[in-house]
Order: C-alpha cells, then structure tokens, then sequence
C-alpha cells in the first residue's frame, strides 16, 4: 500500500533577500490530521517560509507541495486548499462577528445556498453563536481568535496556518482556542502548521516540532523525543536553548489585540 500523501511537503526550499539568507534549503514534511510546531527566535525565519507555503512570497529556490499541489507551479491551486491566520489583526472591528463571516465567505467563493449554513456552523465550532451580531470591538482578544479561525476556516480548507494564534491572549483565552484547534484537526482532518513563542502551546498542542535557527531546521521531532536528548526533565525551553543558544519571548480588547500583533510583526 502506497503511504499517504503529505499535507505540506517541504523540497529544499531557500528565501533570499539580497545576501541574507532567510531561509536556507529547508526539507521536512507533514501528514494530514497532525499539528506542525515552527519554533525560533525573532529573525529565524518563520514568518517568511509560512509566507512562502502560502504562496504570498516566492522562492528563491526549491519548491514546497501543500495539499498536494506545487506552491511554484500551482499557486492558485495550493490557495483554494489553505487556510491562513496572520498575527496582523483580519477582523474588521467595526462590523458584527456574522458580517465578517460572510464577506469571507463570498471571497471564498462559498455558494450562496451554502453560506447561512457553513456561517453558522462556524460561529457553533467555535463557541461564538452568542456573538455573531455584535460588533468585533465588543470582542475579547480570544473572541476576536476565534473569530480569525473561523473566517480561515469556513471553506474547509485541507491545511490551516496559524502564525502565533494565541499571542496577547491570557491563560483562559489561550486554552480555549488550544481546544479549537484540536477540535479542527480530530473533526475536518485538518492539517495545522503553527509558529509559537509558548513552549507551553507547543508541547500541548504538536505532533513534530521543528526548531528554526538562521533560516535552518537545526531540531526536528515529537517534543518528548526532543526533550529526551536533552535529559529525563527537560523542558521545551531546555531543548530549545540547546538547539539554538538563544532564549525566546513572547486577554485584551481590540485594542490590545491590535497593539501586541504589531508589536510582534515588528519583532519579527
């Protein structure tokens, strides 16, 4: 029996900007229905392959198959497929949570037969139906996620990327979209690709963790595997001082939200 095809498959893929090297011939893979963790200091790279993998940004070189379809060669293909949470606030605070739901839904290209539907099914998924006609700013910052996950959500796309989904969110807030995204795997089969700051998030939430250091894979496993090179009781953290001899950094109102995403892309 042939193995089964990978959600993201990652071919010696390199990002240039000029003589930096921001990514540097990176291969890994994905399976389907698993959660993928993208760990690194601020510059490793993180951002510009998810950028790359979700065809905003071309290769330099290399290639990368997600959802099956080349993301050089296909781009419009792989697009149809994904879904794709930035740090850079995408709901609009102005509009009830329903309105930010639907205008996704007609760039989605959802029928209209369909839209009421997959809309309300969302807004159910993600503990929202109280909150569908109020407007956004009303939000907490963890509303507001789950709001974003929605939105990325309502085409069924094959693989979801989440770029740091719970940054600025408390502990409450965090938790309740970590039990979303697990749901979005066990329930579609969704295949997730996360970046995190919280080594928390990660050894909760991942199946492979790959550590990102000067644009190279330099640790890639299951966090126990990772955290057992280490020693018996290692930490995340542990590991990943080891790895890259660095340490790493990371609810609100609309507000809040919007100041802690800016502040993280400039970080980045």
């Amino acid at each position: 029996m042939n193995a089964p095809t990978p959600a993201i498959e990652v071919i010696d893929l390199t990002r240039r900007f000029d003589a930096l090297v921001a990514v540097d011939h990176l291969s890994f893979s994905a399976d389907a229905a698993s959660i993928f963790g993208l760990l690194g200091p601020n510059g490793a790279g993180k951002s510009t392959l998810i950028k790359m993998l979700t065809t905003l940004l071309p290769p330099t070189s290399g290639t990368a198959r997600v959802a099956g379809f080349d993301i050089v060669k296909e781009p419009k293909s792989v697009r149809r497929r994904i879904g794709y949470v930035s740090q850079m606030l995408s709901a609009d605070g102005e509009l009830t949570g329903y309105e930010n739901l639907l205008i996704s839904a007609k760039l989605y290209g959802i029928p209209r037969s369909e839209r009421a539907a997959r809309i309300e099914e969302a807004f159910e998924f993600m503990d929202l139906a109280g909150a569908a006609q109020r407007v956004v700013k009303q939000y907490s910052g963890g509303m507001i996620r789950r709001l974003e996950i929605a939105q990325s959500m309502l085409h069924r796309p094959a693989v979801l990327f989440l770029d740091e989904p719970t940054v600025g969110l408390d502990p409450v807030a965090k938790r309740t979209v970590w039990e979303r995204i697990r749901e979005l795997r066990e329930k579609y089969g969704t295949a997730i690709l996360m970046t995190t700051h919280d080594m928390e998030e990660a050894d909760e939430l991942c199946d492979l963790i790959a550590f990102l250091h000067q644009g190279k894979i330099v640790g890639l496993d299951s966090p126990e595997h990772l955290k057992a090179t280490v020693s018996p009781q290692a930490t995340l953290d542990d590991v990943f001082i080891q790895y890259t001899g660095a340490t790493i950094s990371e609810g609100g109102d609309l507000r809040d939200v919007q100041r802690t995403r800016r502040l993280a892309r400039r970080l980045e």
